[in-house]
């Protein structure tokens, strides 16, 4: 068997590995680059080390950092008590208001399932207050925290840079891609929110529903909490993020090198954040990311990569290719890591991308799209975060609607996306 089979075998066995049991599938590809690499490839150990991206490592580090010490500070608390004040004065505004805090959240540099994670709790109770069904809040919350996730401060942003990068796309693109993403989770939030709505019998978004019973002017806080409010330090964290914000988006800094700066200011400020900040990086995560992004290397170094994008290229359709991959990634992601899936496919999609007849753009913003909408699934992370946030009697009943949801999208999101960014030509 042919040793770029054979890589490729391994690397779907790592994706298995990581989706069937609690074994990071990045640290298996780690170890799966030196043992495809030293005795079979016939590669030295430092060929297979340099594989390894640093800066990738340090663009992941900064991001997750950065949102850590948000989280640390209470200012992600405070965040999510505004929005529940908000969204007093009218509670059909809550599912806009929760997919608006979580697509800011995934805008800041937060990974998709830590927004989900944050805003799910307080969406639901939302919801549960206001009349607004578990379901059409929790696919609310999914899509902001999609919505916001091709930010050029986003760990999926970061990956997707890297492809627009080997694509040759023109300068501009990023924030291309991250607009383009937006308003394709948003038009798919409205969409499903309404349908979702309709099929419980709740009020859609924007529209006032019943009015609720009386609660304390501080629900949202813990009980027995003090309420969370703006400080000195809060302040300067949200100060941060803007500023990250600005730099990146307005100015084309490195994300990395600007929230390494941003991060280290405000644990200078506030030394005692730096422990719990750095406690709750994600570093199981990021070993993901970088993990197969190494064995990536390594298929790269061994020719395995040439090959597969040789068989895309004998396709002799760049927009025909556009669309089975975005199939391919859909269906990988919803069993496996979206960031993973989208780190291992970053060659093939640079590949097609190239091809004249497509634009880089459209190809790698059609793949983002179907890569990520099938988060919803149970089986990923951010779908079990709303699974986990249901109420125990409802726990069944919203597994079955995120199963269906999510192989709805398996089987007509790559589609939608390809279409509007690969065949539209507006991309």
């Amino acid at each position: 068997m042919p040793l770029s089979v054979v890589a490729f075998l391994v690397l779907m066995a790592v994706f298995a590995w990581g989706a069937a049991t609690p074994v990071n599938a990045g640290l298996a590809a780690i170890v799966a680059a030196y043992a495809i690499g030293v005795p079979l490839a016939g590669l030295s150990v430092e060929e297979v080390t340099a594989r390894f991206p640093a800066g990738l490592f340090f663009t992941l580090l900064g991001t997750t950092l950065l949102f850590s010490i948000l989280r640390a500070a209470g200012t992600i608390d405070l965040l999510a008590h505004w929005a529940g004040r908000l969204a007093r004065g009218r509670p059909g505004r809550a599912p806009l208001l929760m997919f608006a805090l979580a697509a800011a959240l995934a805008t800041a540099g937060a990974f998709t399932p830590a927004a989900v994670a944050v805003v799910a709790p307080v969406a639901l109770a939302l919801g549960a207050r206001f009349g607004v069904g578990e379901i059409a809040m929790g696919l609310v919350v999914v899509q902001g925290a999609n919505a916001g996730a091709f930010s050029p401060a986003n760990p999926f942003g970061v990956i997707a840079g890297r492809m627009l990068d080997q694509a040759g796309a023109p300068g501009g693109g990023a924030f291309a891609l991250y607009a383009g993403c937006f308003l394709f989770n948003a038009a798919l939030a409205a969409t499903v929110f309404a349908v979702a709505q309709r099929w419980a019998g709740g009020p859609a978004a924007g529209e006032a529903a019943p009015a609720p019973p009386a609660a304390p002017a501080e629900a949202h806080p813990p009980s027995g909490a003090p309420p969370v409010r703006l400080d000195a330090f809060r302040a300067m964290t949200l100060l941060a993020v803007v500023s990250l914000l600005v730099l990146t988006l307005g100015f084309g800094l490195d994300v990395g090198v600007a929230a390494l700066f941003a991060s280290l200011a405000l644990v200078a400020a506030r030394p005692a954040v730096q422990k719990p900040a750095l406690a709750g990086v994600p570093w199981s995560a990021i070993l993901l990311v970088t993990g197969v992004v190494t064995y990536v290397g390594v298929l790269e170094r061994i020719g395995a990569v040439a090959e597969a994008q040789a068989l895309v290229a004998a396709m002799g359709d760049g927009p025909a290719a556009a669309l089975v991959v975005c199939y391919l990634v859909a269906f990988v992601s919803a069993f496996a890591s979206t960031t993973g899936t989208l780190g291992a496919a970053t060659p093939v999609v640079a590949a097609i991308a190239t091809d004249p007849s497509v634009s880089p753009l459209g190809v790698v913003t059609a793949v983002g799209v179907a890569a990520s909408v099938v988060d919803i699934s149970p089986m990923s992370t951010s779908g079990a975060l709303l699974l986990a946030s249901a109420l125990p009697k409802n726990e069944a009943l919203f597994f079955r609607a995120l199963l269906a949801y999510a192989a709805a999208m398996v089987a007509v999101a790559p589609l939608l996306a390809w279409l509007a960014f690969v065949r539209s030509g507006l991309f």
